[in-house]
């Protein structure tokens, strides 16, 4: 029973995270599907640019949900141990599952975003104090700079560096995923990577649209 709906559960993670809500909020509300628009990315700051702020609030908090529920499912998987190590390691994988339903989602043609927003959700799910600082220097970064890429990367980088040296994480499980997500973060920036050290990366603010 217990395999069963750790499976099951799993699916569900991946289904949540292939909410495509950049999509269904750019074609539902302003008749346009964001991914033929801007970077061509299906993600919060995309939206931004292309529809405005009015539009990437609510994006960004679903896609932010989306990890944090995906991760919190572990809960419901009868008969375990919330303490234990493997239950960490479950909740990661859930919200893993829902990253990758996020940059490849069922429900919009597998094209989809970057996942930041979506393992902001894990984050605040399995080190809640690790994500708050990071959310803090994102803010800091993007505030001087008005890159939200810069400012994701800064932001993605401290997580680790908080979680493991500052907050002191004991769970091995926690402190490898932290790093993970550090390192696919910058995987998926590595276009705009170079657009930053080529001086034409575009910069974002917040204005109205539509």
């Amino acid at each position: 029973m217990e395999f069963i709906a750790t499976i099951i559960l799993g699916i569900i993670a991946y289904l949540l995270g292939s909410i495509p809500s950049a999509v269904w909020v750019g074609k539902s509300f302003y008749g346009i599907d964001v991914r033929e628009h801007g970077s061509g990315n299906a993600g919060t700051t995309n939206v931004l640019r292309v529809l405005g702020t009015k539009a990437a609030i609510p994006v960004f908090a679903v896609d932010t949900l989306k990890g944090l529920l995906a991760a919190l499912a572990a809960y419901l998987i009868p008969g375990v141990n919330h303490s234990a190590e493997s239950f960490g390691v479950v909740k990661i994988a859930y919200g893993l599952l829902a990253v990758v339903g996020h940059m490849y989602p069922v429900f919009a043609g597998f094209r989809g975003g970057k996942g930041v927003a979506t393992t902001l959700g894990i984050a605040i799910a399995i080190q809640p104090a690790g994500a708050l600082v990071a959310f803090g220097v994102f803010l800091a970064v993007f505030a001087v700079t008005r890159y939200v890429s810069l400012s994701s990367l800064c932001a993605g980088l401290s997580f680790p560096l908080s979680v493991i040296f500052l907050l002191g994480e004991p769970m091995l499980s926690v402190r490898i995923f932290v790093v993970f997500a550090c390192l696919l973060l910058f995987y998926t920036h590595r276009k705009n990577i170079r657009r930053l050290l080529n001086g034409v990366e575009p910069k974002t603010s917040f204005k109205k649209k539509g």
